[in-house]
């Protein structure tokens, strides 16, 4: 299941699969906020993929690592935590460049590395001294 939120902090949209759990009350929570609900469709188990990959890299480099401790403590960490996958995290399909970074831009590789910490220490980004 993955959500999309516009810059208000409201909800788009939410994408969800067919599974029962999923019931015609729980699409009208969201519908009542205004939400666009969105089924994938029927046999078709990848059509969720990236979703569905990147809520596992979520999990597995920032929420298992951290307690949250309410709606605006989850706010501020996903935010940082976009922030670092879209602007330094390597990606494979972009030959291990990050997302919003173009390709092609020089690097002099005898500056000083300088790490930052992100997320209280949780991840760390490393990139030239300019």
């Amino acid at each position: 299941m993955a959500q999309f939120w516009h810059p208000t902090g409201q909800f788009r949209l939410l994408i969800r699969d067919r599974d029962s759990k999923f019931t015609a009350a729980f699409d009208g929570v969201f519908a009542g906020n205004g939400t666009q609900v969105i089924r994938t469709p029927v046999r078709a188990p990848r059509a969720n993929a990236f979703a569905e990959r990147f809520v596992g890299t979520l999990r597995r480099e920032c929420l298992d690592h951290m307690l949250i401790l309410g709606e605006r403590h989850l706010r501020s960490v996903l935010a940082e935590y976009i922030r670092h996958y879209n602007g330094h995290r390597p990606h494979q399909g972009l030959q291990q460049e990050p997302r919003l970074r173009g390709s092609g831009h020089a690097v002099d590789i005898t500056a000083r590395i300088e790490r930052r910490q992100v997320l209280g220490g949780i991840i760390s980004e490393y990139r030239r001294a300019a």
